[in-house]
This record gives structure tokens, C-alpha cells and sequence, in this order.
């Protein structure tokens, strides 16, 4: 038997104080790093939808009219789906418009791609989002006019298909998804003309880093393809996410340097709750390691002893506050009881990611913490003298 545990579990520790201060630590460290977590992929997720991780456009790319296209099945897309990173290679057209609806207008940014109406076969159908329908008090089987401006003004009069709740809700982020022979004709493109190729990268590489590193090697591919002399059509640029939206990924980055400074502001808190509740047990129990030491146990064994006592209270408080904070997550992922405004956070409601990897290495870092501060006030058990103690027993 061990005699060290075996001593540590006769100890009596009234400073329960210290337990509840650290379960509520654990409990604001777990939440942070969920929170934080939901974020980054809710967000990430969010602007992968709309434009994909990297994208592959025309250096004269120009929403506003119908001039260069890219081909739909360029020799360079066989490449760039061959890539380990890449999940999927997505043709797309974009056409800037604005939609109008008795006197409601609204600028809007139309996109298709194969499959972005529920019934793509469906001539002029259109999937509006619920922040756009509402504004234009519209809803499925209303018809909406459209006002494309070029060489000449096109209008076309869509058909409301369905209504979709955006991921990211902003007014100046409106898309409107149509179908891409609707698009094609409308610029009087041919079936194989596109305006972009949206890179979508697979989900465990979903990275700002590797966005980058992606988008780099996605430019040497179209830098050798277009070298070749036999390559005739429109220069291409490779851009990822991070450049498009760089607004939205620092503010992610702030996020995570918010959590990085609650998580070393609690693990803090915890120890120095933990030193005050170690030294409250080393005063309580002043008597008995003076009985340990005149029994012929030195101090780094008698500190062995109380740290194994503390470490189960600090394991005590640990779990309390995960369960608590995990229950906490749940009750938020599925009923979004706490809400945002959109304009200010990008999405309407507080989102929650359970990275049980990432909580577990939190709540392993700071245990390891924890338990390097108790070292301090384990020093004054060299101090007691055994003589005394035993004799004012």
C-alpha cells in the first residue's frame, strides 16, 4: 500500500472555499474555450459557404457585367482537386444586382453553382435570404424583378424557390443564390463558362494557415499551367479566405487572445486559491506532521502527502466545472438561448464548439500549474519542528 495515499485520504480539509473557487475557474475556462472554439468554426464555416477557403478568379474579376469568364473545366482544376488539403473544386458565377420589390430595392450579390436552388431545373428560380425576404416582405412563390447593369441594363424576373437563414447576417453580405444556366444565360456565357473556382478544403484543414499555404501552392499550379505555351485562356489569381475577409480572421484572432488571457487568468486565480487552501490544511494538520517527522518521515515524503490531498481536491473542483460548463454548452448548441446582434458579431446567437481534445489539454495544462504553485507552501513543512508540536499536542 501506499502510505503516502493512504495518509492523504485520513486528512481532513475544512476549507471547501477553495473547491468551489476552483470548480468555478474550470467552469469559466471551459466555457471560454468552447465559446471561442464555436466561433472560429462557425464563423470559418460560415465564409467557406459563401466563397469557399480559396478562390480562383480573373485579375480583371468584375461583378458588374458579363466580361471574362474562366473555363469550367480548365486543365489546372485536375491539379488542384489532387491536392491532399482539397476536398472539392466548385465552379461558380457571381452577378451583382439589385432586386426590387414594390418600393423596396436592395443591392444583392446573385451567385450560382451547380445545385444552389433546391429545384435547379426550375427556370428564374431564386433563394433569397430570410434577412432580405423580410426587408422586401416577400416570401416561396412571390416573384421578384432583378436589375443587371452593363453594356446594357438586363432585367429578369425571378421566382422566389426558397428562403435560407444565413450563417453570417449582415446587410452588406446579401447573396441570393440562382441556378448557373440562369447566370450563363443571362451573361450569354456557354455551358462552360464560369466566373470563379472555389477551392473548399477538407475540415480537419480547415486552418488560416494552411488557407495560406494552399492558396500558395494553388498559385505555383496556375503560374506552370499558364506558362505553357499551348494555354490560351484569361490570367487566374489564387486567393484564400484570410486575404478576402482579413476584418473578419483578426477579429478571430482577438477572440483567441481573449481566451488565451481568461485561461491563464483562471489557472492563476485556481492556484493561488489552491496555495491559500494547502497552507489552511498545513496549519490544520500541524500536530500530525509533527508525528511524521519524529516517526522518521522526511519532508519531501510528508509534502508528498499533502500534495496528494490537494491534487484530489483540485481534481474535485476540475471535474464540478466541467460537468457544470459541458451541460452549460449543451443547453446553448441545441436551444441558442443566448442571443447576438449579427452587425456586431456575425452570427444572431452565441455559438458553442465541445472540442473534448482541446478542453482536456486545457484542463491538463492547468492542473500541471496548479500543482507547480502548491510546490511553495510546501516549503514550510521543513519549518515545523517536531518537538514542538508533538509536546503542545
Amino acid at each position: 500500500m501506499n502510505i503516502s495515499l493512504f495518509i492523504a485520504s485520513r486528512l481532513k480539509f475544512k476549507g471547501k472555499l477553495a473547491i468551489v473557487c476552483i470548480a468555478v475557474s474550470f467552469l469559466v475556462m471551459i466555457l471560454a474555450v468552447a465559446i471561442s472554439s464555436g466561433f472560429r468554426i462557425g464563423i470559418r464555416d460560415a465564409l467557406s459557404e459563401i466563397s469557399g477557403d480559396v478562390q480562383i478568379t480573373p485579375v480583371d474579376m468584375n461583378y458588374l457585367d458579363e466580361s471574362s469568364p474562366i473555363e469550367r473545366n480548365a486543365p489546372y482544376v485536375s491539379r488542384i482537386e489532387s491536392l491532399p488539403e482539397v476536398r472539392e473544386v466548385r465552379p461558380a458565377i457571381y452577378r451583382a444586382g439589385i432586386v426590387k420589390s414594390g418600393t423596396n430595392i436592395h443591392g444583392v450579390l446573385f451567385k450560382a453553382f451547380p445545385s444552389a436552388v433546391a429545384d435547379s431545373s426550375a427556370s428564374l428560380g431564386i433563394s433569397l435570404p430570410s434577412t432580405l425576404a423580410s426587408k422586401l416582405q416577400v416570401g416561396v412563390g412571390d416573384f421578384v424583378p432583378a436589375y443587371f447593369i452593363g453594356e446594357r441594363t438586363k432585367v429578369r424576373k425571378f421566382r422566389v424557390q426558397s428562403v435560407y437563414e444565413p450563417l453570417i447576417q449582415s446587410d452588406d453580405r446579401m447573396l441570393v443564390y440562382a441556378s448557373l444556366e440562369d447566370l450563363q444565360r443571362l451573361n450569354g456565357w456557354n455551358a462552360d463558362q464560369v466566373s470563379v473556382h472555389e477551392v473548399f478544403l477538407k475540415e480537419s484543414e480547415r486552418k488560416s494557415s494552411v488557407m495560406d499555404e494552399v492558396a500558395d501552392e494553388i498559385g505555383y499550379i496556375l503560374f506552370s499551367e499558364m506558362s505553357d505555351p499551348e494555354y490560351e485562356g484569361p490570367t487566374v489569381v489564387s486567393t484564400p479566405s484570410t486575404r478576402k475577409y482579413p476584418q473578419i480572421f483578426d477579429w478571430l484572432n482577438l477572440i483567441d487572445f481573449n481566451v488565451l488571457f481568461i485561461l491563464v487568468l483562471m489557472t492563476v486565480v485556481a492556484g493561488f486559491n489552491m496555495i491559500s487552501g494547502l497552507l489552511i490544511m498545513l496549519f490544520e494538520n500541524i500536530s500530525t506532521i509533527g508525528v511524521l517527522k519524529s516517526l522518521g518521515m522526511n519532508d519531501r515524503r510528508i509534502a508528498r502527502v499533502f500534495l496528494t490531498a490537494a491534487s484530489s481536491l483540485v481534481l474535485k473542483g476540475m471535474a464540478c466545472g466541467n460537468i457544470v460548463a459541458i451541460v452549460l454548452c449543451l443547453i446553448q448548441e441545441h436551444t441558442h438561448i443566448l442571443k447576438l446582434d449579427p452587425s456586431n458579431y456575425f452570427v444572431p446567437f452565441v455559438p458553442v464548439h465541445l472540442d473534448l481534445g482541446l478542453i482536456l489539454a486545457a484542463d491538463l495544462i492547468a492542473w500541471a500549474v496548479i500543482m507547480l504553485f502548491l510546490l511553495l507552501p510546501s516549503i514550510f513543512i521543513s519549518r515545523v519542528d517536531p518537538a514542538r508540536t508533538v509536546s503542545m499536542n
